[in-house]
């Protein structure tokens, strides 16, 4: 029989997180532990993050679906995916903390050479929205702590004043010496969007996520048809759960990356779902946390490193955080690493 509780946790920003949907200052993460009669001692625990205004998770009965699940947790174990749809973070903090007890709640949910501490991670350092000052000053730290692929936020400010700041880090580092990724969150219109991939084709950007609001099938395939700079789909992956309707969206917009976020698109099983049908038309990806802690941000980092992607990652984001909890992963020169405990890390 399996026993399940959950617990909030709010966390803090080192500094406001600016994208152009808003400021954050904080966020919610859950967290479920699951334990079973037959495994006395050992715990599982999985993470449910909510980003606000993006998660379809972000609802006001979203702790009464949790306590649902633990109320119910020995009835859904074997089919969370079907009961929890509609609720992608809840399914995945519930696959990761069964996947976590089945491990020996050891907090190894895919073991690897990354968690034997002989692969790293190459990740992007991310650069949050802000004034042209601070954005500088990210830059700086990013660049000179030894990152060459930085993601940078846009569509808040006057793009103007974006292009000049992007213009003056690509005068400073060629593009084989600094990769640059830009999103967008769906900032712009169609018609603004064809002049902003114009402008950011002369300053060789990697890609750009999300130019356009998701949900405009038609108008982000003719951006992705002509654009001269890649694009990325992000928001557009969320709430689309059957296998038929993502294939008919791949098939309508064609983009030339797909980003995985598995608090956003139903955990692992459900991202590997995504992966598999992007590599059917040769769309390429990359996997990006959805703000976890270090718990979930952990989690992601394992199961990344068993895809075997030679692509930056975009999981860098446990350096947000005022009040993130201990884990054995850390940021070293542009790689995400994990510590094996007595490794003299």
């Amino acid at each position: 029989m399996f026993q399940a509780t959950y617990h909030p946790y709010q966390l803090q920003f080192k500094e406001p997180g600016g994208t152009s949907r808003g400021v954050l200052t904080s966020k919610m993460s859950y967290f479920i532990e699951i334990t079973h009669a037959h495994k006395p001692g050992i715990k599982g625990i999985g993470e449910c993050s909510v980003l606000p205004g993006l998660s379809p998770d972000d609802s006001p009965h979203l702790e009464e679906k949790l306590q649902w699940c633990c109320n119910n947790i020995n009835t859904i174990a074997e089919s969370f995916h079907k009961h929890l749809m509609d609720w992608p973070a809840i399914r995945f903090a519930v696959e990761m903390a069964l996947l976590d007890l089945q491990n020996g709640g050891n907090r190894i949910w895919f073991p690897s050479d990354f968690t034997n501490s002989k692969k790293n991670i190459k990740i992007n350092g991310l650069i949050w929205m802000g004034t042209i000052e601070e954005m500088h000053r990210r830059i700086k730290e990013k660049t000179e702590s030894g990152f060459d692929c930085l993601k940078m936020k846009i569509g808040a400010l006057d793009f103007d004043k974006e292009f000049e700041l992007l213009s003056s880090i690509r005068e400073r580092f060629a593009p084989d010496k600094l990769e640059i990724r830009v999103d967008a969150n769906g900032a712009y219109t169609p018609k603004q969007a064809g002049s902003v991939l114009e402008r950011l084709e002369t300053l060789k950007i990697h890609s750009i996520e999300q130019p356009i609001k998701a949900g405009q099938w038609k108008e982000m395939a003719v951006l992705c048809k002509n654009t001269p700079v890649p694009i990325a789909l992000d928001e557009e992956l969320i709430g689309i759960n059957n296998p038929k309707d993502r294939k008919q969206m791949l098939e309508t917009i064609h983009p030339q990356f797909i980003i995985l976020k598995p608090s956003l698109t139903g955990g692992f099983s459900s991202s590997e779902n995504w992966i598999e049908l992007a590599e059917t038309y040769n769309i390429d990806w990359w996997v990006t946390s959805a703000l976890e802690s270090n718990i979930g941000l952990n989690a992601i980092a394992q199961w990344t490193a068993t895809l075997n992607n030679p692509l930056p990652q975009g999981l860098g984001t446990g350096q947000v955080f005022t009040n993130n909890m201990d884990a054995p992963i850390k940021v070293e020169k542009g790689y995400l690493i994990y510590q094996k405990p007595n490794s003299g890390c």
